[in-house]
């Protein structure tokens, strides 16, 4: 960052058009959407403006921003190239400056009724009667679902089935030997005669 001791422009926080110019300039390269108009990055860098004006601290962080956007673009950052001026931003992308924007821009920049219409979004549902007879499944760039119905055709068992040893005294039924030897096994976890036995105390 560029310090303010170099800069004594700092001393004048005030902040001007171009200075918004070059916001916008900024929120554009730092969120690029090719569909967006220029609305809502103009009311984004805004919104970013009135709350360095009631901070200072925010105030002199984009001032001083600014200043150095200027100093690494060697010149206007406006007049840089697409990936010229993602360059610089990477470079003060840690900055209280950048983080400042970004915090804002998330916050603000995709609230906007513009912003929806471009990306395909339809706002709250709610008061539309919600989205079930409103093409809820519209979204054309989707594929198309595999749909695929039971045509009466024969169920393949895929696992072998078999009914475990009743603990209750009833009789089963088992469909092979197989079967029958795993129904021995005795998944039973509640106490039961054995278990009573054990349990006993001999005199």
């Amino acid at each position: 960052m560029v310090f303010p001791a170099k800069y004594p422009q700092l001393n004048d926080t005030s902040l001007t058009d171009d200075a918004r110019s070059v916001l916008i300039r900024v929120l554009r390269v730092a969120f690029p959407h090719d569909s967006f108009p220029d609305g809502p990055y103009e009311r984004t860098a805004d919104t970013i403006m009135k709350a360095a004006e009631e901070s200072t601290w925010f105030r002199v962080s984009l001032t001083q921003g600014l200043l150095t956007l200027a100093h690494l673009a060697g010149g206007d950052f406006r007049d840089l190239d697409e990936d010229a001026a993602t360059s610089v931003l990477r470079r003060i992308e840690s900055t209280e400056f950048f983080g400042f924007i970004r915090r804002t821009t998330v916050l603000n920049l995709y609230d906007n009724e513009d912003v929806w219409e471009a990306v395909g979004y339809e706002g709250s549902s709610y008061e539309k009667g919600g989205y079930v007879n409103r093409g809820f499944d519209d979204l054309h760039w989707l594929p198309e679902p595999r749909i695929e119905t039971y045509d009466g055709g024969p169920i393949v068992e895929i696992a072998p089935s078999f009914l475990l040893r009743p603990t209750n005294g009833s009789s089963g039924t088992h469909a092979s030997g197989e079967s029958r030897a795993a129904a021995n096994i005795d998944t039973n976890t509640q106490p039961g005669a054995t278990s009573a036995e054990h349990a006993e105390v001999s005199k």
